[in-house]
């Protein structure tokens, strides 16, 4: 079989162990007798990308080496006209407990599998490091035709909370705004959405900000309010004492800015793009600043995903409380867990030891301010609107799990949930489901008043 293998990357993550284990993919595929082709090297920059396009034709068989987290540009540049299903293979973290995503891979096949599904495609997903037996007899049995699964996506037959209660409810988020700062990430589909869908499903608008105004609006904050909040911040996290204090200021400004335009504009959330601009032109990440946010009761959500904050503020009208934004980015079938992360702003309340939730650098950016804290144990629940891929609206997935105690595993925020359904089959179903690579965690169970909202709303569930 002719495979044609794209070994994707991004060179904010660990690019010296992602080339290793695309090499090591390459390795297997020769050794179980498969005809590779394809760039040797991490495909990283547009260039790459338009040099790996070339090895795509007259391949049996395409297989995307998601060998570290990478935007979902490449997979939409060279697999819009793939007919068949793409492959994707994504790494196990081999990073030690407390640091970094050293890859990210899991996240990046999701994504991946958003953009490809969204837009017609067809995905299907390898999980494992090349020297596992299961992997090897994945890709022996795709180097015939047999592909691994694609889950069938399970509706929603559960108990349902009383219909007036949750009408009441919903009414509430009719005429708000959710506060929208600058574009989507480039590549990050899941942070696109519709605004006219946005108010005729949940009544809900947009105010926009712009990057510039965003950044006018944080430089205007005056030196006695930036000071003041400064103080209040390293009261309540005295680990920001031991951060730089130029960045510790910085972020005391961003907060106070974003408060006071959350408030003027009494906004039901906040979604920022907070990538690139802030680490390169402010010199901080806004981490903490949507931590704070989020502590006084507002919902944020990082990399301006506006139905993620759409999900978040469902959630909260529905009795769920405070929730957090997260990446799916690890699976451990042995235990049926799933590893829920991203990378700091999550509430202070929300940590397994809300007094001592230390504040420290970007995991990536290596500059402040980001939370650095495992999250709360105990009952969670998943749920997230995204597209309607059968039709113009959208639809809801929902699952649940148990937050398990333990070290915080990635630098950041990260949850071990141990599933009620079977793990790989929600991954697997998350992937080439077409879901977004953000769902949203809460600890107060409100899927009885979700499925309730989504029988009000004409939205399709997919629990598991």
């Amino acid at each position: 079989m002719k495979v044609a293998m794209i070994p994707t990357a991004r060179p904010t993550f660990a690019v010296d162990v992602a080339q290793q284990r695309a090499d090591q993919a390459r390795a297997l595929l020769t050794e179980l007798g498969a005809q590779v082709r394809g760039p040797r090297e991490l495909v990283m920059t547009p260039e790459d990308i338009g040099a790996a396009a070339g090895h795509l034709e007259g391949a049996d068989l395409v297989i995307n080496v998601c060998a570290s987290f990478s935007d979902a540009n490449p997979a939409l540049q060279l697999y819009a006209d793939q007919q068949a299903p793409v492959l994707l293979w994504a790494f196990r973290e081999p990073g030690p407990v407390g640091d970094r995503l050293w890859l990210n891979s899991l996240c990046g096949a999701n994504l991946f599998g958003h953009a490809l599904r969204r837009s017609g495609g067809q995905v299907r997903l390898l999980y494992g490091d090349p020297e596992e037996d299961q992997v090897r007899l994945a890709l022996q049995a795709a180097l015939t035709g047999d592909l691994p699964p694609a889950p069938a996506l399970p509706s929603a037959a559960g108990e349902r909370a009383d219909t007036e209660e949750v009408r009441t409810a919903l009414a509430s988020l009719h005429g708000r705004s959710i506060g929208v700062i600058g574009d989507p990430p480039p590549g990050f589909t899941p942070s696109e959405y519709d605004p006219d869908l946005l108010t005729r499903v949940f009544g809900l608008r947009v105010q926009q900000l712009s990057i510039d105004e965003a950044f006018a609006r944080v430089e205007a904050v005056g030196s006695e309010a930036q000071h003041e909040e400064t103080r209040a911040a390293v009261a309540a996290q005295p680990s920001l004492d031991d951060l730089d204090p130029t960045e510790v200021s910085k972020h005391a400004a961003i907060t106070v800015a974003l408060r006071e335009w959350s408030g003027t504009h009494d906004l039901a959330s906040v979604a920022v793009r907070c990538w690139p601009e802030f680490p390169t032109r402010v010199g901080v990440c806004p981490c903490s600043s949507l931590s704070r946010l989020a502590g006084e009761g507002v919902p944020t959500q990082c990399e301006r995903d506006v139905y993620g904050a759409a999900t978040m503020v469902t959630l909260q009208a529905l009795g769920a409380g405070m929730s957090y934004l997260v990446d799916t980015v690890d699976l451990d079938t042995g235990r049926n867990l799933v590893r829920f992360w991203h990378c700091g702003s999550a509430a202070t309340t929300l940590a397994a030891d809300p007094a001592n939730a230390a504040q420290s650098v970007h995991c990536n950016r290596k500059i402040g301010v980001a939370g650095n804290f495992p999250l709360r144990a105990g009952p969670v629940i998943m749920a997230r609107f995204t597209e309607d891929l059968a039709g113009d609206g959208l639809r809801l997935l929902i699952g649940s799990g148990q937050s398990l105690p333990g070290p915080n595993r990635f630098q950041g925020n990260t949850a071990d949930v141990r599933l009620d359904t079977d793990a790989s089959e929600f991954v697997h179903g998350l992937v080439t489901g077409g879901f977004p690579h953000h769902t949203v965690l809460a600890w107060t169970d409100v899927r009885p008043q979700l499925r309730a909202a989504a029988d009000l709303l004409n939205i399709p569930v997919i629990e598991w």
